[in-house]
């Protein structure tokens, strides 16, 4: 199986080692309809000039979604889904061997198939919650998981999201289905908290704002928050103009302890990991 050859272990211990820097995650949406670049890398030549470009500019993953979670997205069929995505993982895997592919499903099934296609990590935005058997085939398959929250399911999320304390809640969230993963013997596990994923604005800015509590579960943070809506509804802007407020959010978490920033602007993105990187040799050098 791909994601346990020996060229890719050295770089998934590298999302776990606390000292090495923060991770890009660049995205490829193979869908026709995600939020900001849907319909956009549909041809096998625009997928792969696509991938090459976010390496060059310094993605260390690639994550492959072929399901558009933007709100009230429509249902894809198991079948759309699961053919969408391993032709995309077979066709970047061949054209490059050693890139670490993170494939962004809720479903067990084609999570299995995935791996068998050339992935390495599995991206599940419903953090176990939209399919009972994903928990027991990551364990299975053995490989790196990203649990991300979410209220509801990508079409209902947005129309009443509710919380007694979003901080709270969502680490409950982590604390109880991480439980569930580590009696299974899955150790490996990335979180995110969902920025976006069945929050309102305020929501989404409070969770930012407490970012250190997840930290202190002791694993790796992921953060999305590219073009989303907390930047464009607060900015009062188009995802097209997102890019800057995306940038000062991704720098606030970074500053706050993330580990992966995942972004469609991988050159950007790059850019704020370095200069907060810098700020940390420098404190350093201070001492």
């Amino acid at each position: 199986m791909v994601a346990q050859d020996t060229v890719f272990y050295e770089k998934v211990e590298q999302i776990f080692n606390h000292n090495s820097p923060p991770l890009i995650m660049g995205i490829l949406n193979v869908t026709p309809d995600s939020f900001f670049d849907g319909g956009k890398f549909t041809s096998e030549i625009q997928w792969l000039e696509h991938t090459q470009q976010m390496i060059e500019e310094g993605a260390d993953i690639i994550d492959i979604g072929a399901y558009s979670t933007r709100p009230g997205a429509t249902n894809v069929s198991e079948q759309d889904e699961m053919e969408r995505l391993v032709k995309v993982i077979k066709s970047v895997r061949k054209q490059f061997p050693e890139l670490l592919i993170s494939a962004d499903t809720f479903r067990a099934s084609i999570a299995s198939k995935a791996i068998d296609a050339g992935a390495n990590i599995i991206n599940d935005i419903s953090g176990g919650t939209m399919d009972d058997a994903m928990f027991s085939t990551i364990a299975k398959l053995k490989v790196p998981y990203i649990l991300m929250h979410i209220q509801g399911t990508p079409k209902t999320m947005q129309q009443n999201p509710h919380y007694e304390n979003v901080t709270e809640d969502v680490f409950a969230f982590f604390t109880s289905k991480l439980k569930e993963l580590k009696e299974l013997g899955v150790s490996k596990v990335i979180i995110d908290p969902g920025f976006g994923f069945g929050k309102t604005l305020e929501h989404n800015y409070q969770l930012l704002e407490d970012f250190e509590k997840f930290n202190s579960i002791g694993l790796p943070v992921l953060v999305g928050f590219s073009r989303k809506s907390m930047v464009c509804k607060l900015l009062k802007v188009k995802p097209e103009e997102g890019l800057n407020g995306t940038s000062v959010l991704n720098t606030i978490a970074l500053k706050k302890g993330a580990k992966i920033l995942r972004v469609h602007d991988v050159k950007e993105a790059k850019e704020a990991v370095m200069i907060v990187e810098y700020l940390k040799k420098v404190k350093k050098m201070e001492h």
